[in-house]
């Protein structure tokens, strides 16, 4: 566990108390990050630069209390960049271009939770972690994604509808 103090000396430059405070914590970007992309490897990768960036920027960070809210932001933005980075662009022969994300969805296999999750946009999908995964309420979310609690909430309503539908069409198709 780490300290006020910890997170102080780390924004003076200090490396110890930085690696307490990462240590601490990496777990949880771990599974923030796994929930992102679904590969262990990868969401090592997404852990290992959203520590360094953190690392580059910890001097800069306002709120020293809220330490492990900032890494959570880095941690999503990071995943949410790695994501990006997997589209792909074909071209066809009339030389018009499509952008096509890279995802393999196998009819035949039973979804999974976290297979449901790329069926959302990011912001909602953020949300759904947020909330299911690290326990926050709406208010801490809304504070988290700094917009209105009302769409914290009906992103969750439209989002848990929306899972909710898939379930069922991945029960009634067998």
């Amino acid at each position: 566990m780490y300290t006020i103090r910890d997170v102080n000396k780390a924004k003076k430059g200090n490396k110890k108390a930085f690696a307490k405070i990462i240590q601490a914590e990496k777990q949880r970007l771990y599974r923030i990050a796994f929930l992102y992309v679904k590969n262990e490897n990868d969401a090592v990768d997404i852990v290992q630069e959203a520590t360094y960036k953190a690392l580059l920027s910890i001097g800069n960070m306002k709120e020293i209390n809220q330490v492990a809210a900032w890494l959570k932001r880095i941690t999503i933005n990071c995943a949410i960049d790695f994501l990006r980075r997997q589209k792909k662009v074909i071209p066809f022969e009339d030389g018009s271009v499509e952008i096509v994300e890279q995802r393999m969805v196998h009819t035949e296999e039973k979804l999974d939770i976290y297979d449901l999750l790329d069926y959302l946009n990011e912001r909602d999908k953020t949300i759904i972690i947020l909330k299911y995964y690290e326990d926050l309420t709406s208010r801490e979310i809304a504070e988290f994604l700094d917009c209105p609690e009302g769409t914290v909430k009906s992103s969750l309503h439209r989002s848990l509808k929306l899972l909710k539908g898939k379930i069922e069409e991945d029960y009634m198709n067998g």
